[in-house]
């Protein structure tokens, strides 16, 4: 998830561990989705994952957790966001990562890529300096990961399929209006303050035979007598619309066109269409930019999560060796 995860099939974009014991984390520390200091709920046995098997470039090779979560922040998020929204990525890659792991039929070998169009992207400390990077965005990464060790986030007693994106536009998605799958922790909401990311809004325009050749038809008339009704999801997506009489789902055309999200408009002029698009990833669970958003108007890492993630407990587990 390069700022956007994996359109699933959940994901969802995103998660990860690091080594950890059993933190003294108090219960006020806890939260539940309403905010509220909750139980601190142990789990019913220990996960044996102190180490992550990590595919890359075609090599899978295993990588301590807190050394891969903090390799995920710095491809993740922009290295001047927050603390408060880095620790809420780091929870949310924590996560997804273990979720991954524990399912064990997405690649051989038990392992989470570091294509962010599938797992999550990552890329290692020194590559990340090598490449430019600052000294201080590892730290903070790091630093992160360590303050919110052994946290994840849990509903119904199972760690949830943690998805995130880069930013949505200013609403998120349901998961059954992208995937057809109704997820009870997966529920759109707003998403304000989300205007600093670089492609909150995006344009692009086709000759009317690009966009015939994207949809695989042949259609008569001016393209302004194309587009008919639209109907719209709970997130302000497009649910379905339809063009040339066909009846498109948003998702189906968001992967035709190419676009950003399916939260779009289309406009016709003349023998071009406009399609303008607001956020950018599948709009489901947790934006980042919203995140920060979020954490410069005062709010904790906490109140984002249970923000994004509906009914989801905030739970300390304990890693044993593998």
């Amino acid at each position: 998830m390069k700022q956007i995860w994996k359109d699933i099939g959940f994901a969802v974009l995103l998660g990860v561990v690091m080594p950890w014991l059993i933190l003294g984390i108090g219960a006020a520390s806890i939260r539940s989705a309403a905010g509220q200091p909750a139980e601190h709920t142990e789990p019913s046995s220990a996960i044996q994952t102190r180490s992550v098997n990590v595919l890359q470039n075609g090599r899978v090779r295993g990588i301590e957790l807190s050394e891969y979560l903090a390799g995920v922040l710095l491809c993740e998020l922009p290295g001047d966001f927050t603390m408060e929204a880095k620790k809420a990525q780091a929870v949310v890659a924590r996560t997804y990562t273990l979720r991954t792991v524990e399912k064990k039929d997405k690649h051989p070998g038990n392992a989470i890529c570091t294509d962010p169009a599938c797992c999550q992207g990552y890329t290692a400390p020194e590559q990340y300096r090598a490449e430019g990077g600052s000294a201080e965005a590892v730290e903070q990464a790091r630093q992160a990961v360590a303050l919110t060790e052994g946290l994840v986030l849990m509903y119904g007693g199972e760690m949830i399929d943690a998805t995130y994106f880069s930013c949505s536009g200013g609403h998120t998605e349901d998961a059954v209006a992208v995937w057809g799958a109704d997820v009870p922790y997966l529920q759109a909401v707003s998403s304000p303050g989300e205007e600093a990311a670089a492609h909150y809004t995006d344009s692009v325009t086709f000759t009317s035979a690009q966009f015939q050749q994207a949809l695989g038809v042949r259609l008569s008339g001016k393209p302004a007598t194309w587009m008919g009704t639209v109907t719209r999801t709970e997130g302000g997506g497009v649910d379905t619309m339809v063009i040339g009489g066909t009846v498109y789902q948003g998702t189906t055309l968001r992967s035709l066109l190419g676009l950003r999200s399916t939260a779009f408009t289309m406009t016709a002029a003349g023998d071009n269409i406009t399609v303008t698009t607001k956020g950018f990833g599948h709009r489901v669970g947790m934006s980042q930019y919203g995140a920060q958003a979020m954490s410069l108007a005062g709010n904790s890492y906490e109140q984002i999560l249970t923000h994004y993630y509906t009914g989801t407990e905030l739970t300390c587990i304990t890693l044993t060796a593998d």
